[in-house]
């Protein structure tokens, strides 16, 4: 008999998460400097999301860009994201998220810096491992500073090669 973990609204998670990586990372950049510490928590935060999209899709059974449209709310739950849906089809979704709780729990924390890295570059590798024929495109967050995020998600041939993603770095 497995014992199930229970399962915490996702903002919260990621406030557990920051509290404890926050400060290991910075004692890494204090030792290795700042753009290596990064580096090594972008490629770790990468590998962790991109497992996570291959989980969601297995759990949905499916990896079509309409279920991964219905997944939002885990992201959604207890209003961390308010988003307004532009477009959404079988083969694009686009919205726009207008208030970023994620956002907001970094710069409480004192973690504005290391927010787009612990939370924003998730969003490329969580499609990736969804699905490799799910593509991402942003230009801008609220995380870095502007008045939304843009998120456009499309669904493309498997084999169209992958273009620049206008990941935020």
């Amino acid at each position: 008999m497995t014992k199930e973990t229970p399962r915490i609204p996702l903002l919260q998670q990621r406030e557990i998460e920051a509290r404890i990586v926050g400060p290991v990372v910075r004692a890494f950049a204090a030792e290795l400097g700042p753009e290596r510490a990064l580096s090594i928590l972008k490629g770790v935060i990468s590998d962790l999301a991109r497992q996570g999209g291959a989980d969601l899709a297995r759990s949905l059974g499916e990896h079509s860009l309409s279920a991964f449209a219905g997944a939002l709310d885990r992201w959604r739950e207890n209003g961390a994201l308010e988003m307004v849906i532009e477009e959404q089809t079988a083969d694009r979704l686009s919205f726009n998220v207008t208030r970023c709780r994620y956002a907001e729990l970094y710069r409480a924390l004192g973690m504005a810096d290391l927010g787009a890295s612990l939370s924003c570059q998730r969003d490329f590798a969580l499609a990736e491992g969804f699905s490799p024929d799910i593509r991402l495109t942003r230009t801008q967050t609220l995380m870095e500073g502007a008045a939304y995020c843009d998120f456009r998600f499309r669904r493309v041939e498997a084999e169209e090669p992958v273009e620049s993603s206008g990941e935020q770095d």
